[in-house]
């Protein structure tokens, strides 16, 4: 699967390190940034990815920030982006299952690098259910419009 990844400074290690855990399965990652610790600005860098995602360059983007929260709000603000922030494996089941998020957001200083993984593992491998939830994720979406 092809994959965007950013972070800003306080998820830089968590992005890291998935980095290096996502590549082993073979999966191909486009790192948008952030290369260092240094202090920087989330939205610089969780904007590029989601506008990949958005544009069908990569199938999905994993975008950290130390809470998650600030991360999410600016890949959300791309049309076509669902990016749902996740702190546990049921979560991302369920977005998947049943918003067919795009985006997975996550906090680097609410979960350890083992959860990570597996929230990660979870949000990559769950299909999208469709049915009923297919008519809600087109009302989502039909408020870019409005």
């Amino acid at each position: 699967m092809k994959i965007a990844i950013a972070s800003d400074h306080g998820g830089y290690e968590l992005k890291e390190h998935l980095k290096e855990y996502l590549t082993a399965q073979g999966h191909e990652l486009t790192d948008c940034g952030t290369n260092s610790l240094a202090s920087c600005d989330y939205p610089d860098f969780g904007a590029i990815a989601a506008k990949m995602v958005a544009a069908k360059l990569v199938d999905r983007g994993i975008v950290i920030c130390t809470t998650g929260i600030g991360i999410s709000i600016t890949a959300n603000k791309v049309d076509g982006i669902r990016c749902a922030l996740c702190g546990d494996i049921l979560s991302a089941e369920l977005t998947r299952r049943h918003n067919d998020a795009n985006m997975l957001a996550m906090g680097a200083a609410i979960i350890g690098t083992k959860t990570a993984e597996r929230i990660t593992d979870v949000f990559l491998t769950t299909e999208f259910e469709g049915g009923r939830h297919q008519r809600r994720v087109d009302k989502i979406m039909a408020l870019e419009q409005d």
